[in-house]
């Protein structure tokens, strides 16, 4: 059975109000058992948990240094295309956005590696595209990955949901990691965000993750969006997925993020949800108590000052120098970035600040530091 099935036990609205009803007592249990449940997770994502942010901070720090150290993974992204056939209301690569498409070719991605690898010592990146299986599937994504594969010692993809024999090819041809954001489990709400295109079925992209883990995919990432949906029932249901992952796929390594919404091109999408820096500290907090091994991404979507502040305090990776738009290090200059980035200083200056707090940056991803 796939999670996709199991996703019908869970009503939306029971998680939410089970969230809603926790009491201080709950989230003290939470604190104090040696391993959390879902039920304890809920109980930490609570509004009844924002008085317990200095303990969960506490703990979220002991539990990061316990498992991953001194240190704060850095990576960085490289966009190829921003040619996408999905219609979703808060992406500017939006299909209806009138905007020049651009796919980068061979004698381009290089170019893009050299520049990369002038503004810092990368060895974890990240290719991202729209989703055109036409122009950019699978054969163009494992071109992409031998081009830049002696460059890198990790190459992680976020791109269209692919088949189980895709990601085999994929990993045969040097892939590490795929990112795949289900952006919101709320299935009733879904297409509301995502009116057309293949991303517009709920159950074929939520399938995604099972094709991952039936295909031996080393390491898999999942994500929300922050701004669409109820972030604490959203996250619970993440949760949910989470597990189910571990416990399928227990051979997989893990990775979540949860970005909130930034500007994009396009018709303006305002947020349903707006999160504070002190809930996303929450979030942060209590999926590291929650979950000890389970890495946790900070992108450039967030302010330079929080990025800052997290060092330490649950975040294992952060983005640097990142460029949201295709050929954006080097070829192209001012094109359509997917969003706006919030933390715009050089890898050098992000750098001094982790190192500043006393941590160390490794360039390499982890699995290849902790195996």
């Amino acid at each position: 059975m796939t999670f996709t099935e199991l996703i019908n036990d869970y009503d939306w609205d029971t998680l939410q109000s089970r969230i809603y009803a926790k009491t201080p007592g709950d989230v003290e249990l939470a604190l104090h058992r040696e391993k959390r449940t879902p039920d304890d997770f809920m109980a930490l994502v609570s509004p009844a948990a924002q008085a317990y942010l200095e303990p969960m901070a506490a703990l979220s720090r002991q539990y990061t240094r316990q498992r991953f150290g001194n240190t704060i993974q850095f990576y960085i992204p490289l966009y190829l295309t921003n040619s996408c056939t999905n219609h979703c209301v808060y992406c500017g690569f939006n299909h209806n956005n009138d905007i020049r498409r651009i796919i980068l070719n061979d004698s381009q991605i290089l170019r893009e590696v050299e520049a990369i690898k002038r503004i810092g010592d990368f060895q974890h990146i990240l290719l991202v595209t729209g989703e055109n299986p036409r122009d950019a599937g699978a054969g163009y994504i494992e071109n992409a990955i031998r081009l830049v594969k002696p460059h890198f010692s990790s190459i992680s993809i976020e791109v269209q949901p692919l088949s189980e024999t895709e990601y085999r090819q994929l990993s045969a041809a040097g892939m590490n990691a795929v990112y795949c954001y289900q952006e919101t489990y709320h299935k009733a709400r879904y297409k509301t965000y995502h009116p057309r295109g293949m991303k517009s079925k709920f159950d074929r992209r939520l399938d995604t993750f099972d094709r991952m883990g039936r295909a031996g995919v080393h390491k898999i990432g999942l994500g929300v969006l922050i701004g669409l949906e109820d972030w604490r029932t959203d996250v619970t249901m993440m949760s949910l997925h989470l597990r189910y992952l571990q416990k399928t796929y227990w051979q997989t390594r893990y990775s979540i993020s949860f970005p909130r919404m930034r500007p994009h091109e396009g018709e303006a999408f305002r947020p349903n949800v707006v999160m504070s820096d002190r809930e996303l500290a929450q979030l942060i907090f209590a999926f590291r108590i929650f979950d000890r091994d389970i890495e946790i991404a900070l992108s450039t979507r967030e302010e330079k000052t929080f990025r800052d502040h997290m060092t330490g305090l649950g975040i294992t990776s952060l983005s640097a120098g990142s460029k949201t738009d295709p050929g954006g290090y080097a070829v192209y200059r001012n094109e359509l970035e997917q969003f706006a980035v919030s933390d715009d200083r050089a890898p050098a200056d992000v750098l001094t600040a982790v190192k500043r707090q006393g941590y160390e940056v490794v360039w390499k991803d982890w699995d290849l530091r902790l195996q």
